[in-house]
């Protein structure tokens, strides 16, 4: 049967790719060498970053409770707004609390004129005394009057102080400085003393951002670190970066603040929290971001781009290594933690090997090649 004419192009087309070696091998020729671009290894110290989940969380919490109970008059603050510890807040009723300060204040005074009169009493008996007119058990007597006195002055003194406190109460106050939220009682409502929470004051410059790592990693890494494998950092130039959900980086570093001596029982995780200055209030409470912190430096490590890397059937990584006759050859390696856009090469490569960075596509092992050196742009080079 005759075919039609497109399919006869179609299989011509197809089997070109394969007739084509078999007429440069029919000619006693050979493939062109590929240019490619290669790094040649050389050790270099580089940090051991781990990129980790973590929350954001408010360096400072306050709950806004009324000291005193009372029926609420007035809501001074605008919710979200930036408070000032000391700020008004609210205005509870204050009349019952001035006729309380009154009440005690007249307390004072009496206990102050008894006083007073004790003392006159006090001295009368002093004189009788002396002059042998009375007995000791009245100037006895008159002493403990004195003292009495004194002791109830104390006491209304003690009141009134307490009356005035309680006055100055009926004006919440802000316990500190910070992002007030929303407002959770209102006007007239009846607020009882610590009961209700009227609203919330959260620090937010800067913040905390707790983030975990699994208790086997930690213990590898403090393994290497007693062999000498890695060199541990300065807690106070250890550089920790922050990204959001969609990968973004947030614009200033953080620093490491600390390492809980506990394990959690369920999750086999070590909690770590660190802190980042807040200016533009863009972490908030709450948010989850993952957290690349730097826990020790590889002082001879070798690091290719990435690349430089493929991937195999199974997924194993591999690169093409030039030999000394500008012939490659596939390398299996293994792979650490990333760093900028490097990797770092745990085993599989040693210092000196020509790696093929751009160009491997095309390559195959044997394939000649025309090599020359790569050329990093600026956000390749790894970050020490």
């Amino acid at each position: 049967m005759k075919r039609p004419l497109s399919f006869r192009i179609l299989v011509a087309a197809l089997c070109l790719p394969f007739l084509a070696p078999a007429a440069i091998s029919q000619q006693g020729g050979e493939m062109p060498p590929t240019p490619v671009s290669f790094l040649e290894l050389k050790p270099q110290p580089l940090p051991v970053i781990n990129e980790l989940p973590g929350r954001v969380s408010a360096t400072r919490l306050a709950e806004v409770r009324p000291r005193i109970s009372g029926i609420v008059l007035e809501r001074v603050f605008e919710q979200g707004s930036t408070v000032k510890a000391g700020d008004v807040l609210y205005r509870i009723d204050p009349a019952p609390f001035r006729v309380r300060v009154a009440s005690a204040e007249a307390t004072l005074a009496k206990a102050k004129a008894g006083q007073l009169n004790a003392q006159d009493q006090q001295k009368r008996a002093q004189t009788l005394r002396d002059r042998n007119i009375t007995a000791g058990v009245d100037l006895e007597n008159a002493v403990t009057t004195l003292a009495q006195a004194d002791a109830d002055v104390a006491i209304a003194e003690a009141a009134l102080a307490e009356a005035q406190l309680n006055l100055d109460y009926t004006e919440v106050k802000a316990p500190i400085s910070g992002i007030i939220g929303r407002a959770l009682v209102t006007e007239g409502a009846l607020v009882t003393a610590q009961t209700e929470i009227m609203a919330t004051i959260q620090q937010l410059d800067p913040v905390y951002v707790d983030f975990t790592q699994s208790s086997a990693e930690l213990f590898k890494l403090r393994r290497a670190l007693e062999v000498g494998e890695l060199v541990a950092v300065d807690a106070n130039t250890a550089q920790m970066r922050l990204y959001f959900d969609d990968g973004t980086e947030y614009e200033q570093p953080g620093e490491v603040l600390f390492s809980e001596a506990t394990v959690d029982e369920l999750t086999g995780q070590v909690t770590m929290r660190g802190e980042f200055p807040n200016t533009k209030n863009l972490l908030l409470p709450g948010l989850y971001v993952r957290v690349a912190v730097e826990q020790a430096v590889r002082e001879h490590a070798l690091a290719v781009p990435q690349m430089a890397v493929q991937r195999d059937a199974q997924g194993n990584a591999q690169v093409y290594v030039i030999g000394t006759d500008n012939k490659v050859s596939v390398r299996s390696i293994r792979l650490g933690t990333s760093v900028g856009s490097s990797w770092i090469v745990e085993s599989g490569l040693n210092a000196g090997d020509k790696v093929v960075v751009e160009g491997a596509q095309k390559l195959f092992p044997g394939a000649a090649v025309v090599p020359e050196p790569w050329q990093p742009a600026a956000t390749d080079a790894p970050q020490n």
